[in-house]
């Protein structure tokens, strides 16, 4: 499944910038960075679920926000793309 996660981590505080940093980080290992604060991640369901434990494991409830989406299939009905960003295609094949 395809998911969209964004996120708002209040950067006020050297704690919130530190967040922000380790909130990232936890994106970063599953997708890819589509936005500065939203990613794109193919995962399935167990994945899905510890990614959100990860997640909520690092905000804070009363500062931050996080949202998670998941797009129903075919995920290419409902995304358009516009501009210079190159996704990466989850699918395709892996050229290094």
């Amino acid at each position: 499944m395809l998911i969209i996660i964004t996120y708002d981590v209040s950067t006020v505080t050297a704690a919130g910038r530190k967040r922000l940093r380790r909130v990232a980080k936890v994106c970063e290992s599953t997708g890819q960075r589509v936005q500065n604060s939203v990613f794109e991640c193919k995962v399935n369901q167990m994945q899905l679920e510890e990614l959100e434990r990860r997640l909520l494991d690092e905000i804070d409830k009363k500062e931050d926000s996080l949202r998670l989406y998941r797009l129903t299939e075919p995920v290419e009905l409902h995304i358009k793309e516009y501009g210079n960003f190159q996704a990466v295609d989850f699918d395709g094949a892996l050229v290094i």
